[in-house]
This record gives structure tokens, C-alpha cells and sequence, in this order.
């Protein structure tokens, strides 16, 4: 008989140890595929671009206090939105972008597709209020530039669905821009449309009965398909 080898180690009873496995490139691929994703959604958005400037990353107070400030549902939003409720308009809000999904209006009137945006000075370069920061100045100009130029491509692509946008700066007067909206507004939902019979079906039978009796009454032929 031979050794026993209860109580044995698995090294024991298995001197010759498995190679160690090594790691291969799809060991990477998940996390690559993380970061492809967060650039395509950056590049989507307006936030990246290949010819970024080199910056200085802030320190960590004034990054707390650049993600608090609010992205929707501003100050100077909601007291135009409230003007506009107080004039009797009705709308809705963050609605998609027709074309880009990640893009959103802050005021929408579905019915007569008017687009209203308010407008950060700071952030999309007021002439009159925009003061550029002297730190990373070059790379503030090429992100207050790049919004614009998504603010042009937003336009463009609702006014090819056939919206009418309005911008107006967040230092304006609420009252002013929400008559200029309600203008509009009015304006495209009063618009002429293709005529339409508004009467009911009983109405048209009785009509074309009423049609049909005088001509047989006067000798005229029916009209075809009758």
C-alpha cells in the first residue's frame, strides 16, 4: 500500500504549481470602453474637442463651488417662466432637441414650436457682462467659443424641424422677452392652416341629400360614382 495522503496540502498532492495567468488585452477592454464612451458623449455635448487647450486644473474649492451652480431651473429662468404663467401661456420644459437627444429647450411651446433659451452670461460670452478669468484664459476662451458654436448648431437643428428659437441673456428683463415670446407665440398658432369642413358627418349627408334631390328634381344627372 502506499502513502496515505490524508491530510495532505493541495501543494502536496499537487507539487508541479499552475502558471500564474497572464493578463491579456481584453482584461482592458471594459475600462476602455468606459472612456471611449465618456468622449463620445463629451464630444456630443460641446464639452471636449481635439483642439482643447492645455489648462491648469482648479483646485478643489472652486470646483465645488462650479458644480453647484445650477444648469437648469436658473434664477433668471424661472422669473421668466413665471411671466410667462402669469400672462396665461402655457409650455413645457427640458424638452429634447429634435436631431440631438443629449440637447434640451429650456422653455417649449409644442403647439406653435417656439424654442426659448436663457442665455448664461458667463458661459455662452455676454458682450456686455462676460468677464474672461485670467487663469487658463486661453481655455476659457475655447470653452465660452465652443458653446456658442453648439448654441448655432442647436438653432440650426430646430429651425430645420421647423421651431423659431428665441435667446435671450439672463440679465434681461423677464417681462420684456416673455412679450416678445407671447408675440410669437400667438403669431405662429394663428397662422393660416389648409381650410377644413368643421361640419359633422350628419351635416355633409344631409347636405349631399339635399344636393342630389334638386338635381333630380331639375333633370340634372348625378355626378359620377354617386
Amino acid at each position: 500500500m502506499g502513502p496515505t495522503t490524508r491530510g495532505a496540502t493541495q501543494a502536496e498532492r499537487n507539487p508541479t504549481p499552475r502558471p500564474l495567468r497572464q493578463p491579456s488585452v481584453t482584461d482592458a477592454r471594459p475600462m476602455a470602453h468606459l472612456r471611449h464612451r465618456k468622449l463620445v458623449r463629451e464630444c456630443c455635448t460641446g464639452s471636449v474637442s481635439k483642439n482643447e487647450p492645455a489648462r491648469i486644473r482648479p483646485d478643489e474649492e472652486l470646483s465645488r463651488r462650479m458644480s453647484r451652480r445650477a444648469r437648469k431651473d436658473t434664477a433668471p429662468e424661472l422669473a421668466l417662466r413665471h411671466e410667462l404663467h402669469r400672462r396665461g401661456l402655457r409650455y413645457r420644459v427640458q424638452v429634447k432637441v429634435p436631431g440631438n437627444n443629449r440637447r434640451t429647450i429650456d422653455v417649449a411651446f409644442t403647439r406653435a414650436k417656439v424654442a426659448v433659451f436663457v442665455d448664461g452670461c458667463f458661459w455662452h460670452g455676454c458682450p456686455n457682462h462676460h468677464v474672461q478669468p485670467l487663469a487658463n484664459s486661453e481655455w476659457w476662451q475655447w470653452k465660452v467659443e465652443s458653446n456658442r458654436a453648439r448654441d448655432r448648431d442647436t438653432d440650426r437643428l430646430l429651425r430645420d424641424a421647423g421651431w423659431s428659437v428665441v435667446r435671450a441673456w439672463e440679465h434681461q428683463d423677464p417681462s420684456v422677452v416673455a412679450g416678445q415670446v407671447e408675440t410669437l407665440v400667438h403669431s405662429k398658432i394663428a397662422a393660416p392652416t389648409e381650410p377644413t369642413d368643421k361640419r359633422t358627418a350628419t351635416q355633409r349627408i344631409t347636405s349631399r341629400k339635399v344636393t342630389e334631390h334638386k338635381q333630380l328634381s331639375s333633370g340634372d344627372s348625378l355626378p359620377s360614382g354617386e
